[in-house]
């Protein structure tokens, strides 16, 4: 029953959804969708992903600095430096 009942409106939900996504003959919020759209839209998508690595990579590299700098403050106090 619990494994039901999730199914149950997942499916209701896409039921009822369809008839509203397929009207106003099919097209989407930014209207007609055409190739330009769709290579800006890649496009950026991929521009997105490149800074998030690079980002969160100097991120990640400056927090273990810091992870390495307290490491090296606690074995400079035990070893009496």
């Amino acid at each position: 029953m619990r494994l039901i009942a999730p199914i149950a409106v997942f499916v209701s939900s896409l039921v009822l959804v369809a008839p509203a996504m397929a009207s106003d003959n099919g097209e989407g919020l930014l209207g007609e969708t055409d190739d330009k759209l769709v290579t800006y839209f890649c496009l950026g998508v991929i521009i997105f992903f490149a800074l998030a690595v690079i980002l969160l990579s100097a991120l990640q590299g400056a927090l273990d600095r810091r992870k390495e700098q307290r490491k090296a403050v606690e074995f400079r106090r035990r070893v009496g430096w």
